[in-house]
């Protein structure tokens, strides 16, 4: 099936074409109703989502994604939902690569308009869309390695396709959003909006059937060879289908709703990402045919345990033949079909418009789940006329279909994956407590502050402890009597975080604590506006941030009573205040009690906090006025330094890498001789390796069991090295629409640590895959004579261990 040679209209064309998805004529004239036929054409069924549901009204349907999973009933699996694990509860199940939801897709990209790279050849950024399938086909490459771990392949499937539900919604939708308005305009990367879509909608067939072979051919037989079963409902033994039909009568019939389709039934609301059954089910006496949908209820878990070890979809045991007969009774069940839809999941708040941000966002997430369509997703088996009947009545284009092999949303694989089978999964690794913070070791826990005064502390998680570094310098200062101020951002955190806990702990005791939620963190939103309110009700002073700008950065400032002096003790972070994702994403964070970089912060957060124009500081760099120029004047001071023999080269780590004027002044850089290096998790627009460009740039990017996170960036300086970490992305949304924040690192043991931990993730000796300069990733994983790379991150594990004595031989 190939896309459309012209935009997709709202109607898709009922002709077929060669190459195309042959559309059957309207379901409306097989499916009888009560009525005539023309009251059946011209009804409610021909007002496409004019109707809701009943089950599904506004405010339900918007809950969908917001309400926490239940725990596992008696026989089953917790189903897993993606889209609300930086910020619901995080049960520990999401390991390695994810979208990573601080590094979403953000709106689509502006026309780069630089004047400074004029002089420079056309066509030399990568297209983004294309660098991001790009970095899920890296996740896919990990399921598909025999040599990943079991059910670590069974969760980076289930990554894969959480990665992707979230591109549709965002990235997709926001491209077909601007093609409808009018004013999507050429990439950066040269091609038009449309052939940015069509290449989409080609590249993420392909991997969505390779996504699904994967599966079925590899994991699932792979599982079954370890006594873990995933079966489809025909391959259960009557005990077991006898067993399952008392779980669905006492648990899954009471909460399912068929919803018939008629002139009295509109076509019902389809919420994102929910699974539904459609059923085709005549009348015996009079051999009317109707049709009707059943939603799977998000709440119920996605694998049901038949027996110990053999699990079945939930789809599965409601479209049962039986099971239908208890929906349908006295109807004969002629066929059923599971499909999915993906809608456009994004906000749209008018800031300067809104009286009160938080009410604005509040009724924003309630139109959040009534977003137009962008993908459909149906087994491959479909029935051609219920098709054509679910792509009229969505009102979606032939090129947004996706057949595939059943199951359909494979993120239900999350629960297989977080089975009790170590012996499948990656080693545990159990992070200890850094070594500065371990010397002043008390009996309970360690003095941060004592730690502090004696020298800065540099993290690295998750290979150093979270909970007995940040959080505790921030517990410690919640409980010390002498501490008078705490200052605070928050982006994400987790649903138990003992992070707001210690904060309403430090409101209630007196201490003046002033935090910042930033409430419209993307997929977030709903529980940042939930701890608002409650540290708002401790008596914290709570504020969003600045109009028109998100709050990205990771800050935390104590102000302590020191005899007759106030002592500022700082954090300055890569990574989310989420205690539970620092068990899993590799960030970097530094503890100071650095008195410049405490009044910088102190600026920093009166800026935030009330009115000031501020742009410089002593220690940091702050987006969106002085990061991108504080990264460009010193790539172009490399150049300076190598031009004059001084020692000189770039070396940047970052998640993304897309803003076209710091990938400019890179390749002005490489052009004058300068090496730089970039270290690169996701996507990248950065064309190396192209002769008289870009031959001194290499591109290389880390997956594995840990979440690439931090960003680093590291200057040659003329023998006097500079380094700089923080919260800030290569990305228009970053750089021009997010305040961020860089420190700049002092202690010569931490920069020649940053330095060592660039060379090693670059290092042609470490397991990566390498960018091409025709934009094609090549994975490194064994040397010349097939032996293993190192990696980077076992490294640093193994690391880890040697200093307490456990590592491996």
């Amino acid at each position: 099936m190939q896309p459309p040679a012209s935009e997709p209209s709202q109607h898709p064309p009922e002709s077929s074409a060669p190459g195309r998805l042959r559309l059957a004529p309207a379901l409306s004239d097989r499916f009888d109703a009560p009525g005539s036929g023309s009251a059946r054409k011209n009804g409610a069924m021909s007002q496409p989502n004019a109707a809701q549901d009943q089950t599904e009204s506004p405010s339900s349907a918007a809950q969908d994604a917001a309400t926490p999973q239940p725990q596992p009933s008696v026989g089953s699996l917790a189903a897993h939902r993606p889209h609300t694990v930086a910020g619901g509860d995080f049960d520990g199940k999401l390991t390695g690569i994810v979208a990573d939801i601080d590094a979403d897709p953000d709106d689509y990209e502006d026309d780069y308009a630089g004047q400074d790279g004029a002089e420079l050849p056309q066509g030399r950024f990568l297209d983004r869309e294309r660098s991001w399938l790009a970095f899920n086909e890296r996740v896919l490459e990990l399921a598909e390695d025999p040599n990943t771990p079991l059910l670590e392949r069974a969760n980076f499937l289930a990554i894969f396709a959480s990665n992707l539900d979230e591109f549709f919604m965002v990235r997709v939708a926001g491209l077909k959003r601007r093609i409808a308005t009018g004013v999507a305009t050429r990439s950066a990367s040269g091609l038009q909006p449309r052939e940015v879509l069509e290449l989409i909608w080609n590249r993420s067939r392909e991997l969505m059937a390779r996504h699904a072979a994967c599966y079925q051919d590899e994991v699932a037989p792979s599982l079954a060879d370890e006594g873990i079963h995933v079966v489809r409902w025909n391959e259960l033994t009557d005990k077991e289908q006898s067993r399952l039909y008392t779980l669905f009568m006492q648990q899954i019939f009471p909460v399912l709703t068929p919803l018939a389709v008629d002139p009295a039934h509109p076509f019902p609301y389809i919420s994102g990402l929910s699974l539904n059954l459609a059923v085709v089910v005549s009348n015996p006496v009079s051999g009317h045919r109707h049709f009707a949908r059943v939603k799977v209820p998000p709440l119920l878990s996605r694998f049901l345990e038949a027996s110990p070890q053999r699990y079945v979809p939930i789809e599965d045991v409601i479209s049962a033949p039986r099971h239908l007969g208890e929906l349908f009774p006295g109807m004969s069940i002629e066929e059923h079909h599971m499909f999915r839809v993906t809608r456009n999941e994004d906000l749209e708040v008018e800031e300067d418009d809104a009286e009160n941000l938080l009410k604005a966002l509040e009724k924003e997430l309630m139109r959040r789940r009534f977003g137009p369509p962008v993908r459909l997703e149906v087994e491959e088996t479909i029935d051609s006329e219920v098709l054509s009947l679910l792509v009229r009545e969505l009102k979606i284009s032939e090129a947004e279909v996706y057949p595939l092999p059943g199951p359909l949303d494979l993120t239900g694989l999350f629960s297989i994956a977080g089975l009790d089978r170590p012996e499948l999964k990656y080693p545990k690794f159990v992070a200890g407590t850094h070594r500065d913070l371990a010397e002043v070791e008390s009996a309970s826990a360690p003095d941060v502050f004592a730690a502090l005064r004696q020298h800065d502390v540099l993290l690295h998680h998750p290979y150093d402890s979270f909970s007995t570094s940040v959080q505790a310098f921030l517990e410690q200062a919640a409980n010390d009597p002498d501490v008078l101020a705490i200052k605070q951002t928050l982006y994400r955190t987790s649903g138990d975080s003992p992070i707001v806990d210690a904060l309403i702990d430090a409101a209630e005791s007196g201490k003046q604590v002033l935090v910042l939620v930033e409430i419209k963190a993307r997929f977030d939103e709903q529980a940042n506006i939930k701890w608002a309110r409650k540290l708002e009700e401790a008596g914290c002073h709570v504020v969003y941030g600045l109009v028109g700008l998100k709050t990205h950065c990771k800050l935390s400032l104590v102000v302590r009573q020191e005899g007759d002096a106030l002592v500022r003790y700082s954090h300055v972070g890569t990574g989310n205040y989420h205690p539970k994702t620092a068990r899993l994403y590799e960030d970097l964070g530094l503890l100071t009690a650095n008195q410049e970089v405490g009044a910088d912060l102190s600026d920093l957060f009166n800026r935030l906090s009330g009115y000031s124009r501020r742009e410089t500081y002593r220690r940091l760099l702050v987006a969106p006025k002085s990061l991108r120029t504080g990264l460009v004047t010193r790539i172009e001071k490399e150049v300076q330094h190598h031009r004059a023999g001084r020692p000189a080269y770039v070396r940047i780590k970052v998640n993304s890498m897309v803003d076209e004027a710091v990938i400019d002044a890179l390749y002005r850089a490489s052009q004058a001789g300068v090496p730089v290096d970039v270290w690169v998790r996701g996507i990248c627009a950065v064309r190396p390796g192209v002769a008289g460009l870009s031959e001194n740039i290499r591109v290389r990017s880390v997956l594995g069991r840990f979440l690439e996170h931090s960003r680093v960036f590291a200057f040659g300086n003329g023998g006097e090295p500079e380094v700089w970490i923080g919260s800030a992305d290569m990305m228009h949304r970053n750089l021009d629409r997010r305040i961020e924040a860089l420190v700049r690192v002092e202690d010569p043991a931490h920069r020649a640590a940053l330095n060592r931990l660039l060379e090693t993730g670059m290092s042609d000796t470490t397991a990566s895959w390498h960018l091409g300069p025709d934009g094609n990733w090549t994975r490194h994983a064994t040397d010349a004579d097939g032996r293993p790379l190192r990696n980077v991150q076992e490294m640093l594990i193994d690391a880890r261990r040697r200093r307490r004595g456990t590592a491996t031989p």
